[in-house]
């Protein structure tokens, strides 16, 4: 047995998601179907961690355990012969077994992009969360740097399994880039939900429904209860994965 390192792309909006779910087409299953069927034996793909339904990535990170002695090189091409065209593998290389793709990982950054004018978009629709009201830049910004190093966030967690909703959040930036608002969020590690649920809460403080100090009470408070809505998938990218 071998272990190989694959870098992916893949446009999240026909997915049900990354995990395995029966009867439904998620990223890992498309990705464990094709490489199984180059290796001839049932191989497990292993991701960084899971993206919602809708979620998209530009640098998602997995592993595999093969059991043929093809080429990296030739794996990729083969995987992207077979793969439908909204899920591409852009490198695929041997590495060592202690390497995994979950565990090694030091960090993750992610992409959200509010469609922030008076209009909606027809291309974009699958890339964007189109809101009409203007947003208060300012009071955004002031906000996101209550977020601001290793808090507990469970306040803006979803229903999950995590051992502990402790995290570091490294750097959250908000920046304008003509009607487009675009966030950053980079964590060593991320909630069920985690960034969905920051970005709904500071779109409220921009839309002045909260009060940038409210994002720290949420903080203080740890719970869900009353807090606001997560925002929807169609606006986030997995943009990176460190190691």
């Amino acid at each position: 047995m071998r272990r190989i390192k694959l870098t992916l792309e893949y446009d999240g909006t026909d997915f049900s998601g990354w995990q395995v779910q029966p009867d439904q087409r998620t990223v890992q299953g498309v990705l464990q179907e094709c490489l199984s069927n180059m290796m001839g034996s049932q191989i497990k793909v292993i991701g960084s961690g899971r993206t919602d339904a809708g979620v998209h990535a530009v640098e998602q990170v997995a592993h595999a355990d093969v059991t043929r002695d093809i080429p990296a090189a030739n794996i990729m091409m083969g995987l992207n012969s077979s793969l439908e065209k909204d899920v591409r593998v852009l490198n695929c290389e041997d590495t060592a077994q202690e390497f995994h793709a979950q565990r090694s990982a030091t960090g993750k950054t992610y992409r959200y992009i509010i469609l922030n004018g008076s209009r909606p978009t027809a291309l974009d629709r699958n890339r964007v969360w189109y809101i009409r009201q203007p947003l208060d830049l300012e009071a955004m910004v002031k906000g996101a740097a209550h977020l601001i190093g290793e808090q507990d966030f469970a306040a803006f967690k979803s229903a999950g399994d995590e051992t502990t909703t402790v995290r570091n959040l490294r750097k959250v930036d908000i920046q304008m880039e003509g009607e487009h608002i675009i966030l950053f969020f980079e964590a060593n590690g991320f909630l069920k939900h985690m960034v969905r649920n920051l970005t709904g809460a500071l779109v409220e403080v921009g839309q002045g429904k909260l009060v940038h100090d409210d994002i720290r009470r949420l903080l203080l408070g740890r719970s869900r209860e009353n807090a606001p809505k997560k925002a929807p998938p169609q606006g986030l990218t997995l943009i990176q994965v460190t190691y």
